[in-house]
Order: structure tokens, then C-alpha cells, then sequence
């Protein structure tokens, strides 16, 4: 009798194993496949901030062009928000998100509930509130915050470890490094993980972020299998070149790819 190549749990955990695909959508955003399903991570899909701040002493002005409008995106299954600055909670972006996908869920920091509804005029009871170290399941999707250090550390500020099949990635919105984020990453066993690599500037008076160097090396320290930069080529007055983050990765032979603003990246690359 002929066997075959793979059988019983070898092949089902093969069927299991298939592919996901990420495109990233500029500044912090991803979009994740799925087998069927779609989250879409910190998106910032509109002009808001660049109104905004037009007619002040700190304009932001764009450097790439908006990738899609997010009423498009009618295919959204959740959508997180990982902290109460615009480009991470933007009503202009979740606003048309919301009408498009009727039944999308909000993943959001607990902390930020009141001030989530008041922006984007939706039930306080609406959102999935997630605290460090909590979880929760959504379409498919197992969310889990490990919090982040936006200058301070604050469960205001929520990364998330995201599984879904046999994946796990990582997405901490904005942060600098504070003492046992590594640890505390490494046990997950992430695949995939997007940093921030814009780095901190005081002249920018905003909150400041890893920069290239840094990210290469908690996606090193952390374990990840791949790691892709983001929250650069947004605004001039706040970006960075990847160049930093590129020869880190190759110094410490940490896998990693740099995707242009609408490119996708998918996990049989790993």
C-alpha cells in the first residue's frame, strides 16, 4: 500500500500552517491575512494630522502618499488601537472603517476607554479593552497586551502579541526600550514583529520611539524569526532612515525585511 507523504497530525498541522500576509499601510499600519480573515493594526489612513498642524510651528507634512482610503477596506475584521495618539487612533481613518465592516471589533487598552468612545463617538461598552498581561480572542484572532513605554511606561500604552493558527506576532504601537521587555517577549516565540524605528529627537517635541539600532536589537534579543521596521516616511519632521536598523540586523544576522509603503511581505518567506 502506497503511503502518504504526510498523514494524520503531520498533515493536518501542515494544513494548519499556512501562510499569512501583512502589507504595511504606512506609519504603524498593518494589514494581516489570514486564512479569510483580516486585521488591520494602528492604522492612520487619512490626512487628519496634516490639517491639523498646518498652520502651526510644527506642520506635518506628508512624505508618501496615502496608500488606500479606509472605506475600501470592507473586509476588516479587527482593528486595534494601541494607544490615544492620532496616528494610532485616528476618527478620520476608524470612523469610515466602522461604517464599512458592521461587525468589526475594536481591540483598545482598558485605559483608554472613555476617551476611545469620545473620539470616535461609539458605546463606551463597544471596544475589546485589553491591560498588560490580559487577553482576548476576535475572529480568529488571540490578543494579548504586553504594555509599552511611550517615553514612560503606562497602560495607556499597549503592545499586543497577536496568535492566530500556529502564528505569533508582534506589534508594541509606539515604544522605547525598558528593562525586561525582551524577557517578557521571548517566551511567545514571535515570528513576526514590527517596530518603530523613528527614533527620539527633542527638537520634535513628541513622544520618541526605538530607533533602527534598538529595534534590530529586541527583535534579536526577543527571538523573532523576522522583524520589519515601520512609523517612518510619514511626516518629515519625524521619520528616519532605515539604514541604522538595516546594519544592525546584519550585524547580529537577525532576519528582517523593509517593505515599502503598500508592499506585502508574507510568512512562507521565513
Amino acid at each position: 500500500m502506497i503511503k502518504p507523504a504526510q498523514s494524520g497530525d503531520a498533515l493536518l498541522a501542515d494544513i494548519r500552517r499556512s501562510p499569512f500576509h501583512v502589507w504595511w499601510l504606512g506609519q504603524s499600519g498593518f494589514l494581516v491575512q489570514y486564512q479569510g480573515r483580516h486585521l488591520l493594526i494602528d492604522p492612520y489612513l487619512s490626512d487628519s494630522l496634516t490639517k491639523k498642524y498646518a498652520a502651526t510651528d510644527k506642520p506635518h507634512v506628508r512624505m508618501t502618499e496615502l496608500a488606500i482610503a479606509p472605506e475600501r477596506l470592507d473586509l476588516v475584521d479587527v482593528v486595534t488601537s494601541s494607544h490615544n495618539h492620532t496616528d494610532h487612533l485616528d476618527a478620520e481613518t476608524l470612523g469610515p472603517l466602522l461604517r464599512a465592516n458592521s461587525a468589526m471589533t475594536l481591540i483598545i487598552p482598558e485605559a483608554n476607554r472613555r476617551f476611545v468612545a469620545e473620539r470616535l463617538q461609539i458605546d463606551p461598552a463597544m471596544p475589546i479593552g485589553i491591560r498588560d498581561g490580559t487577553s482576548a480572542d476576535a475572529a480568529g484572532f488571540h490578543f494579548t497586551g504586553v504594555h509599552s513605554a511611550h517615553e514612560e511606561e503606562s497602560d495607556a500604552y499597549m503592545g499586543y502579541v497577536i496568535r492566530f493558527g500556529p502564528w505569533t506576532i508582534y506589534h508594541p504601537g509606539d515604544t522605547v526600550l525598558y528593562a525586561g521587555l525582551a524577557e517578557r517577549l521571548r517566551p511567545f516565540g514571535i515570528d513576526l514583529a514590527m517596530l518603530p524605528i523613528n527614533g527620539r529627537a527633542p527638537e520634535r517635541r513628541v513622544a520618541g520611539n526605538l530607533d533602527g539600532r534598538e529595534a534590530a536589537g529586541l527583535a534579536k534579543a526577543a527571538g523573532a524569526r523576522m522583524v520589519i521596521p515601520c512609523h517612518y516616511e510619514m511626516f518629515e519632521f519625524n521619520t528616519a532612515s532605515p539604514d541604522e536598523f538595516i546594519a544592525e540586523a546584519r550585524r547580529l544576522d537577525q532576519p528582517y525585511r523593509v517593505l515599502r509603503c503598500g508592499e506585502r511581505w508574507s510568512s512562507s518567506e521565513l
